[in-house]
């Protein structure tokens, strides 16, 4: 039988687009003996060519404009590996699909916020719109939902699903070091983006992934409304160590779940019992925990961060496609995916870690606590921590269960409190 031959194009060189570009070239026979196909990089962009990079660039290959790729007549599959939501990637993306020619992504950004426009795009024009890379590393997650998990009942899904964050948190527990020390050696290991990871650490790469998650799980459009997002930039060695001696550990958790018949998106740093199975995630690693019907829950774990796991999944939607699975890049038709309203996150009943540095000095206790009182949440436990060379204090409070609005309007008073010296750190406490 004649081997087919397909050809592929690939838009952005940086550290995935490299990997992969190194990754495709060096398996090309493996691929042949796997799928029967000889697969070919004809074409490929980047910003710049003369940036040192650790592999040659093949220069009669290279296009400065990367929207030559998407039009490119003999070109079968394209890689996307620019990252942003908008502009030049969804340009791309857009403009290879109506050129039926199937695509492969890992921009999670780009499918949070178009995935329902391009999917149909995709769907009208029989190509693939593949984006496995975009939530969980190297794990397979979006392709168990897909498949694996098709015929079961989703109710929520919990999950460690950025890696940068999850090596932050993990290593300041380990090495007793602060945020700003371990923010830079992410960066030096290519963990956190070395300009601007602001992305990364205020949970709205997570929450891009949460919202994939949720249009997988739940059969549904994916959701524009805003949903409760809070980041790690806040979390100091303090908070770690009193989580630690109160048998708690901080992870940064993507959630989702239906509540009332209504969908509940949310990401927050969370105390987790040390017990708990997420609670002992660490470093890079991203773990993801499935709540179905009849299959129960399903726990997926591997790596978050790095070329190595994302590569991997680009690679893993690439075999797909030379087997000719051509499938709807949601699981199903985008006319038979429901709209779900979103869940009032003021009515969630849940309670919290607070720590405030105070003036030390007498009635600063009962000042804060009455605030308390008069928001009408009740404290379980409270540690209080002088430091008697700055005539300042430490103060822990964990509460019971309340209504989030109850919190909101908690934090605007104590925000108003005259003893409070700097803005108090809050974390949610969660049961998974």
């Amino acid at each position: 039988m004649k081997l087919k031959n397909i050809n592929i194009g690939i838009a952005g060189l940086g550290q995935i687009g490299g990997r992969l570009y190194k990754e495709i070239l060096s398996k090309k026979k493996d691929i042949k003996i796997k799928t029967g196909i000889n697969i070919n990089i004809i074409a490929i962009s980047a910003k710049n060519i003369k940036k040192r990079r650790n592999f040659k660039i093949n220069k009669n290959i290279f296009y400065k404009n990367p929207l030559k790729i998407s039009k490119h007549k003999n070109i079968h599959i394209l890689f996307e590996l620019i990252g942003f939501s908008d502009g030049i990637s969804k340009r791309i993306v857009e403009t290879a699909l109506k050129n039926k020619k199937h695509v492969i992504t890992a921009n999670k950004a780009l499918i949070a916020k178009h995935g329902d426009y391009l999917s149909l795009l995709a769907e009208k024009n029989k190509v693939n719109l593949e984006f496995e890379a975009a939530v969980g590393g190297g794990i397979p997650i979006l392709r168990t939902l897909k498949d694996g998990l098709s015929t079961n009942k989703i109710n929520k899904v919990v999950g460690i699903l950025n890696g940068t964050c999850n090596y932050i948190l993990s290593e300041m527990e380990f090495l007793k070091d602060s945020f700003t020390n371990v923010l830079k050696r992410a960066q030096s290991l290519g963990y956190a983006e070395p300009r601007n990871p602001k992305f990364d650490l205020n949970g709205q790469d997570a929450l891009s992934k949460v919202k994939i998650l949720s249009a997988l799980a739940f059969n549904k459009k994916i959701s524009k409304d805003n949903c409760l997002m809070n980041g790690i930039e806040n979390i100091e060695l303090e908070d770690i160590e009193m989580a630690n001696k109160l048998d708690y550990r901080i992870k940064l958790l993507g959630i989702t779940e239906i509540i009332n018949n209504k969908l509940f998106e949310r990401v927050h740093p969370c105390l987790i019992n040390k017990n708990n199975y997420i609670a002992n995630i660490n470093g890079v690693m991203n773990a993801v925990i499935l709540d179905g019907m009849p299959v129960g829950q399903n726990v997926l774990q591997g790596e978050g961060a790095g070329p190595g796991p994302t590569s991997s999944a680009l690679m893993s939607d690439l075999l797909s496609i030379l087997r000719g699975n051509i499938k709807y890049p949601f699981g199903i038709p985008s006319y038979k995916r429901k709209k779900i309203n979103s869940y009032n996150k003021e009515l969630y009943l849940n309670s919290f870690y607070l720590r405030f540095e105070v003036k030390d000095r007498p009635g600063v206790l009962s000042s804060i606590t009455k605030i308390f009182a008069k928001n009408k949440i009740s404290i379980k436990n409270l540690i209080q921590k002088p430091n008697r060379k700055n005539n300042k204090a430490s103060i822990i409070i964990l509460t019971h269960e309340n209504l989030e609005k109850n919190f909101s309007n908690l934090f605007i008073n104590l925000s108003k409190n005259k003893f409070i010296l700097k803005k108090p750190t809050f974390i949610r406490i969660e049961k998974v």
